[in-house]
C-alpha cells in the first residue's frame, strides 16, 4: 500500500513540473530550388514561418554554390525567418558549400560537426559526403537540450546502415540523459533497416498512419523524420507532413513537444 501510494505521489508530482512547449520543423530544402525550376528562399521561408517553429533542421543547404547564385543560403533564411543559424557543411561544390544547418529561435550554447561514414564517389556511382551538424540550446526553464540535423546518402543501403549506426554512437549512449531531437532527410522508409537501428535508441515523432513526404507534388515515400530522447523527457503533442507541394522536392515534417522540466 505505501509503494504504491509513494508511487502516485511521484507521477503526480511528475505531471506538476514546468513543462517547456517546443515546435520543431524538419525541412530538405532543394538548395533553395522548387518544383517549378525556381530557386526561391523567400518562399521557403514563408513556409518555415507559418508553422511557428522554435527548431528548424534543414537538409541540402548551399551556401556559395555557383547553382543558386553564390547565395549563403542559411544565413539568407537566418535573415528571413528572424532566427539564429548554424550551418553544418559535409562537402564542396561548384565552389561552395553544401550541407546541413539548424535555424532556431532559442539561445545557442554550442555547435558540433560530426562527418559520418560513407562511400566514396566512382566512375559509374556519385555519392556525396555525409554529416550531422548538433546545436545546444536552452529551453524556458534553463533546461539544457541537443538539436541534431542530418542527410543519409541517397543510394547507398550500406550508408544508411552505418550512418545509423554512427548517430547512435555519437548521441545515444546509454550515459548521455541530454534531452535530444533528431531531424532529417534519412532516404529510408519506416521499416527499413536504418530506421530500426535508430529505433532501438531513439523514439520516432511520427503521424499515424505515416504520410508520405517524397517527392512533394506526388508523395509515395517517408524519408524525412523527427526522433527524440530520452522517451521519459518528452511528450509528443501531435505530428503530421505539412501540405507544401512547390516550394521543394520534400514536404516539410513537424512535431510538436512538451520537454519535462529539470
Amino acid at each position: 500500500m505505501l509503494a504504491a501510494t509513494a508511487t502516485l505521489l511521484l507521477a503526480t508530482a511528475r505531471a506538476q513540473e514546468p513543462r517547456s512547449r517546443l515546435r520543431v520543423l524538419c525541412y530538405n530544402i532543394h538548395y533553395g530550388q522548387g518544383n517549378d525550376g525556381v530557386y526561391d528562399l523567400e518562399r521557403l521561408a514563408k513556409v518555415i514561418e507559418k508553422e511557428s517553429p522554435d527548431l528548424v533542421a534543414l537538409q541540402e543547404v548551399d551556401v556559395g554554390v555557383k547553382r543558386s547564385g553564390r547565395v549563403h543560403e542559411a544565413q539568407r533564411l537566418a535573415e528571413l525567418t528572424g532566427m539564429a543559424v548554424r550551418f553544418g557543411p559535409t562537402q564542396h561544390y561548384e565552389g561552395g558549400l553544401f550541407g546541413n544547418a539548424v535555424l532556431t529561435r532559442l539561445p545557442i550554447h554550442d555547435v558540433v560537426i560530426h562527418p559520418l561514414p560513407y562511400t566514396e564517389s566512382t566512375a559509374e556511382r556519385v555519392t556525396y559526403p555525409r554529416g550531422a551538424v548538433a546545436v545546444t540550446v536552452s529551453l524556458a526553464d534553463g533546461q539544457k537540450l541537443r538539436f541534431i540535423s542530418t542527410h543519409f546518402q541517397h543510394n547507398v543501403a550500406e550508408d544508411r546502415i552505418a550512418e545509423a549506426h554512427a548517430i547512435n554512437e555519437l548521441f545515444a549512449t546509454e550515459g548521455d540523459v541530454m534531452p535530444t531531437i533528431l531531424a532529417g532527410d534519412m532516404n529510408a522508409v519506416p521499416d527499413s533497416e536504418p530506421i530500426r537501428v535508430l529505433l532501438e535508441r531513439w523514439s520516432n515523432a511520427i503521424d499515424t498512419p505515416a504520410a508520405p513526404t517524397a517527392p512533394s507534388r506526388d508523395p509515395t515515400s517517408r524519408i524525412d523524420y523527427i526522433f527524440y530522447r530520452p522517451a521519459s523527457q518528452f511528450r509528443l503533442v501531435r505530428a503530421e507532413v505539412i501540405d507544401e507541394p512547390m516550394a521543394s522536392d520534400h514536404r516539410p515534417v513537424f512535431a510538436e513537444f512538451e520537454v519535462q522540466g529539470r
